[in-house]
């Protein structure tokens, strides 16, 4: 790393630009209702005008991913901010389906920048401590949800200001990440430092070119409602052994790589799906519960971030894939004790468990591949990211309909299904990392 790397700075700049990501989803959550009041949409116009903040973040993490060492991580950076800017002015303009759809857009791909620039800036800026320290930046997306949701219930619920009032405050961290990254020496990325050559990034994915098509096919489902997989036939299921096939024969035999990496891009739709899916639909989840939801939902997201904050002694002790392990077997007991809890108390307990269950997920995902696929860079990470959330955005409509056909418990009950695949798939990995550090 450059002498000169100011590397404190530079990581509080990474965790201001992620409250702004963390904010616009907050904000989103609180104005769907303004949309439908004051501007007539329907609830599904609404729904589809939200849906580029997920497909666009995924766009842009791929992007920022295969660009970000050709055009340096600074520019993808300032791309980030650019972004911010023009979308939330968008935002602030918006008043039908299709300005909203712009501005969600423009901001979409401003979050996956973020995401696409700092997760590889903070693993550079802290080789020794990567999963810690991505523990840390990511405590700022739960955090930033509390903040947001407190925000709005005293400005629009409490003081009665406007929506408009609200979506302004986001320019306040948006102009202090944009001052503490300018000027600033920022480090190439640990690929390029390392060495390692952009053909052999590519390799070390596995299956690059089977994943990149798979990603893409799963961007059209999310956003073409008649491309939307239907799991009555048995077409989804042909199309996934097809793609297994695909990654084996390009991972094993094409490129004759470790499939290591395909199986953790499987867990990150899992462990995503599992996290972002119920918070997203936390309200419609839990309306009978006897406590208001969102105040689960801050409690929930409290915990993720004072967990994250706190994560070097415990990943110091289990190691990341033992954190991952302990977190799926976390997160099925939290979701089947809320598919099954009855009044306030018990819903919050439970939800407790699932907090603590989910709070690892994401950030030490990231901090694996870091750690143990150091040779996928840049991209290996982008990947993670934006699998992470067009996953969510494939499963956001399948608990809608859930709930509308068999309702907050049973859908429940079928989340759970996510994390206890992931129990024996994260002890394989467990076990492998094991024999891997102790080869005798």
């Amino acid at each position: 790393m450059n002498t000169s790397t100011n590397a404190n700075r530079l990581f509080v700049a990474s965790c201001l630009a992620l409250l702004v990501t963390s904010l616009t989803f907050a904000i989103r959550a609180k104005i769907e209702g303004v949309f439908t009041t004051d501007f007539g949409l329907s609830a599904q116009e609404v729904g589809w005008a939200f849906g580029p903040a997920f497909w666009g973040f995924t766009l842009a993490t791929f992007l920022g991913g295969l660009i970000i060492d050709i055009v340096k991580t600074q520019r993808i950076i300032w791309l980030a901010f650019g972004a911010h800017l023009v979308g939330l002015s968008m935002l602030l303009m918006a008043d039908n389906k299709v300005t909203l759809f712009l501005a969600n857009l423009v901001i979409g791909f401003g979050n996956g920048s973020v995401e696409a620039a700092c997760n590889p800036l903070v693993a550079t800026l802290y080789p020794n401590d990567k999963s810690k320290m991505l523990n840390r930046f990511h405590v700022w997306f739960p955090g930033g949800i509390v903040i947001g949701g407190l925000l709005a219930w005293v400005i629009v619920s409490q003081a009665g200001l406007s929506w408009q009032v609200l979506t302004s405050l986001l320019f306040i961290p948006l102009a202090l990440y944009g001052y503490l990254f300018f000027g600033q020496s920022i480090p190439e990325t640990e690929r390029v430092t390392a060495g390692v050559t952009y053909r052999d990034m590519f390799r070390n994915l596995a299956a690059p070119f089977t994943i990149l098509a798979l990603v893409s096919l799963m961007i059209a489902a999310a956003s073409i409602p008649s491309m939307a997989p239907d799991f009555s036939t048995n077409l989804p299921y042909y199309l996934l052994g097809g793609f297994v096939l695909a990654v084996i024969i390009e991972g094993r035999i094409i490129n004759k790589s470790s499939l290591l990496f395909p199986l953790m891009l499987l867990a990150m739709f899992l462990t995503a799906s599992t996290e972002l899916g119920t918070n997203q639909w936390i309200n419609a989840l839990l309306e009978g519960a006897g406590i208001d939801p969102m105040i689960i939902l801050v409690v929930v997201t409290g915990i993720m971030a004072v967990g994250r904050y706190y994560a070097g002694p415990i990943i110091h002790r289990l190691n990341p894939s033992g954190v991952l392990l302990s977190s799926a077997v976390l997160s099925v007991a939290g979701l089947y004790w809320l598919s099954h809890a009855e009044g306030a108390a018990m819903t919050m307990s439970a939800a407790v468990v699932f907090a603590v269950g989910i709070c690892y997920f994401w950030p030490t995902m990231l901090g694996f591949v870091s750690e143990y696929l150091p040779g996928t860079g840049a991209l290996g990470l982008s990947v993670m990211g934006g699998a992470g959330m067009v996953a969510t955005s494939m499963v956001l409509p399948i608990m809608g309909r859930s709930i509308d056909n068999a309702g907050p418990q049973a859908t429940l009950q079928f989340m759970t299904i996510l994390p206890a695949l992931l129990v024996p798939l994260f002890a394989f990995v467990y076990v492998l990392i094991r024999k891997k550090s102790n080869p005798s």
